[in-house]
């Protein structure tokens, strides 16, 4: 590949690269896989369906998985369905205008430091790595509406960083459960852009204890 190829590339004024091109380029960077994958959207993806009904057979994992705080999202972080022990966690969703059922939506509503601003940085990553951006006219407009609503969302969101979660730590005080250290696993739904999002905690830890607490209560 030469020099002046690679520089056209870079400045969009090329073809649109092969996929071969770009995977080696992925190997020559040293991207890691989330950015490799984000890279790679740029040779032309196959369209992932874009759905809001959650699959029968997810629901049903949901009502079975009544140890654990559990729910569903899509690409732009909308919460699709949830399970009692989320219910238990954080209140129930059942109540809140569907609009509002966005994570995102939730952690720019009020101010962030420490470990929330961490957790935010990490999702507006996430959602830039999706790839959905600017051709899915759902995440447009979450971006388009957070850009003009937070001025923190704007800077992150201009940061440009790309990175996929699949593995999270979040902490909260619980009423019932106390204090809580929980790992938040996501994990894709196959043929459509949704994700089940699992809070589980180690066990024999003073959050699995929490957890349990949450469930008989």
């Amino acid at each position: 590949m030469s020099a002046d190829y690679y520089i056209r590339l870079e400045q969009g004024r090329g073809p649109r690269p092969s996929a071969q091109v770009l995977a080696a380029l992925a190997r020559a960077l040293r991207l890691p896989d989330g950015e490799a994958d984000y890279l790679a959207g740029f040779a032309g993806r196959p369209p992932v369906r874009t759905v809001r009904e959650v699959p029968a057979n997810v629901l049903r994992l949901l009502e079975r998985l009544d140890g654990v705080p559990a729910m569903v999202i899509n690409a732009r972080y909308d919460v699709l369905a949830w399970n009692r022990m989320l219910t238990a966690l954080i209140g129930d969703l059942a109540e809140a205008p569907e609009e509002r059922r966005n994570t995102l939506r939730w952690l720019f509503s009020g101010p962030l430091s420490g470990d929330r601003r961490a957790l935010a940085r990490r999702c507006v990553a996430d959602l830039r790595a999706s790839g959905r951006y600017p051709a899915d006219p759902g995440v447009r407009a979450i971006v388009d509406e957070l850009s003009a609503f937070s001025p923190e969302f704007a800077r992150m969101w201009a940061d440009r960083e790309v990175e996929v979660q699949r593995t999270l730590t979040k902490r909260a005080v619980h009423p019932v459960a106390g204090e809580l250290e929980l790992d938040c696993e996501i994990l894709p739904v196959p043929g459509c852009d949704q994700w089940v999002v699992l809070y589980t905690a180690a066990p024999g830890s003073p959050s699995h204890e929490g957890l349990r607490r949450l469930r008989t209560w």
